[in-house]
């Protein structure tokens, strides 16, 4: 669990630092197209101004003939010359799209919404208006950063998800190395206690003891063939759902306290049969159903519920223990969670793999209400 936070503190702060670079990175750039643009603009006024000065010592054709070259050697910004009366004189550097002389006149009413015009004066009564917007290389400047971070960021993604992949490649590898690895070291003692059993029957007879270490026993190699099957692809049969978490209740009652309370209520048909591993799949309903007697203290109810919708059937499993925290639901299946002094936080884990990887399903936390008990949902489809 403590580890969990430390992977989420250094995600945070790694989302933080992202975070603070690519504003960095934005403010820089919006600066420096501030600059640029003013840049432009005093320009295109240090132009104005020559022609107002050439306009008190030459003739308006004079002028005329300046203000034509001047808008002629611009090679970047766009600019529309216009009489007094608005209609167009000039123009350079529009887009490519602009071509007849209503286009002209539409994207003229553009470049007035966004600033006004530099004021060309002739004389006390005669006056020209520059209309002009940012440069295409200052559009691609103010564009460029997010272009950046989108890469950037979309490179990132990728990483993660190809470093997701590969984390879960290892663990799906180290949980079938050790599954395999408890299965083996397993089953050598538990063939010795099989064959001294049948010793004991040999000499004493088929015993109430006899009987009970047998079964026990039984349970052993069932578990040791729970572990086999985690460490291998499982073969999924036709099984009967009814019959499979009946199987299950039945051995919990026999092995739990008489203070626990069972109840299945299953609504769909008893004859169902799902693609199941019978042993993985009984050994989640074991697993939710002891967390369950855990949480409630050895006192109190479990009740499952089984309903047919649509294409998949519904599994919930409720108790009335003390309940899980909404920020901790979601954590719950991650490896090494635990609320156990002395558990090592893999049953839940090994529970969510056995579905979801094993059959295809989900599993989630329905509801939880402290105080009140958790209800968990297992779905599975239909095929």
């Amino acid at each position: 669990m403590r580890s969990f936070f430390i992977k989420s503190k250094f995600f945070f702060l790694f989302f933080l630092a992202a975070v603070l670079i690519g504003t960095s990175i934005i403010l820089y750039t919006n600066n420096l197209v501030r600059e640029i643009s003013a840049q432009e603009r005093n320009r295109i006024a240090i132009w104005s101004a020559s022609v107002h000065e050439l306009s008190e010592i030459n003739t308006n054709e004079q002028v005329n003939a300046v203000l034509y070259r001047i808008i002629e050697e611009n090679t970047s910004i766009p600019v529309i010359l216009t009489d007094e009366n608005g209609s167009i004189i000039a123009y350079r550097n529009l887009p490519k799209d602009v071509q007849t002389s209503e286009e002209r006149k539409k994207y003229l009413q553009k470049m007035r919404k966004k600033q006004d015009p530099i004021v060309v004066k002739y004389s006390r009564k005669k006056q020209h208006y520059i209309y002009y917007e940012d440069s295409l290389l200052l559009k691609k400047i103010a564009y460029y950063p997010y272009v950046q971070l989108f890469i950037a960021s979309l490179f990132v993604f990728v990483s993660f998800l190809v470093f997701r992949i590969s984390r879960r490649a290892e663990t799906n590898q180290l949980w079938a190395g050790l599954s395999k690895e408890t299965a083996h070291q397993l089953g050598t003692p538990i063939s010795s206690l099989l064959a001294w059993v049948e010793l004991l029957k040999a000499k004493e007879g088929d015993s109430k003891l006899t009987h009970e270490v047998s079964k026990d026993v039984q349970r052993l190699e069932q578990i040791t063939e729970r572990f086999a099957g985690i460490g291998a692809q499982p073969v999924l049969l036709p099984t009967s759902l009814y019959d499979s978490i009946q199987e299950s209740l039945i051995y919990l009652k026999s092995r739990t306290s008489a203070r626990i309370e069972y109840s299945l209520d299953f609504k769909a048909e008893h004859d169902l049969l799902l693609p199941l591993n019978n042993l993985l799949f009984g050994w989640v309903i074991e697993n939710l159903c002891k967390n369950a007697i855990d949480a409630m203290q050895g006192v109190g109810r479990i009740s499952i519920v089984c309903e047919k919708r649509k294409g998949k059937v519904l599994v919930d499993i409720s108790d009335t223990g003390k309940g899980i925290k909404k920020s901790m639901q979601r954590r719950v299946f991650k490896p090494g969670y635990t609320t156990k002094k002395r558990g090592w936080g893999l049953g839940l884990s090994l529970v969510k793999r056995i579905i979801e990887s094993y059959h295809s399903g989900k599993i989630f936390v329905k509801s939880s209400e402290i105080g009140k008990g958790t209800t968990f949902r297992i779905v599975l489809y239909i095929k």
